[in-house]
């Protein structure tokens, strides 16, 4: 396939905002898969935050990371609308990536589910932490309950930001059917 799936894409845009010493951010653990590439992309200087408000997704997300990734990575078992309450001092300023999955966990109980109020908040916060050239990806899932509302507000939210400060980018496959997920990429310009 020529095009990108959505979390393959998401992946390309993490590789080229990341470089070896920057700290990351994970909104969303969920089964660790983004903590662990996240990790290895960061190399062995760099930090990476990972946060999930369901105990399961940071044990999961802890088994998946080995050596030295342990000790570059903090699971913080909270809402990403608390993310600017547990960077470091030391990481403020090197920021470079952050990725949302939204919506609930695969495998688990699908009520548990991202809000508007927490990814919006969380957003925020993450954008005033972001170095230039930083990006923030969020893959949007949005066919459960509450999942139209969230995306909704997160389109009009990322469509207002001064595109003088912010480049906004949509990537997503819009002749599938059961509302597909898609990208949404945010980078701080210069």
């Amino acid at each position: 396939m020529t095009l990108k799936k959505v979390l393959a894409f998401a992946h390309d845009l993490m590789k080229t905002a990341i470089r070896e010493g920057d700290t990351a951010v994970d909104a969303t653990c969920g089964n660790g898969h983004d903590t662990q590439f996240l990790s290895k992309l960061v190399g062995k200087t760099g930090y990476v935050y990972g946060f999930d408000i369901q105990e399961a997704a940071i044990k999961t997300t802890r088994a998946k990371l080995t050596g030295k990734q342990q000790e570059q990575v903090t699971l913080i078992q909270d809402s990403h609308d608390k993310i600017g309450s547990y960077i470091k001092n030391e990481h403020i300023n090197s920021v470079s990536a952050a990725i949302f999955n939204l919506g609930y966990l695969p495998g688990s109980d699908k009520s548990i589910v991202t809000t508007p109020d927490s990814t919006l908040s969380a957003v925020e916060q993450l954008l005033e932490l972001l170095q230039p050239e930083g990006v923030i990806v969020l893959v949007v899932y949005h066919g459960h309950p509450g999942g139209k509302a969230e995306k909704d507000r997160l389109l009009a939210y990322v469509k207002s930001l001064d595109q003088h400060l912010f480049h906004v980018l949509q990537y997503g496959f819009i002749n599938q059917k059961n509302d597909p997920p898609f990208v949404l990429a945010v980078e701080r310009r210069k």
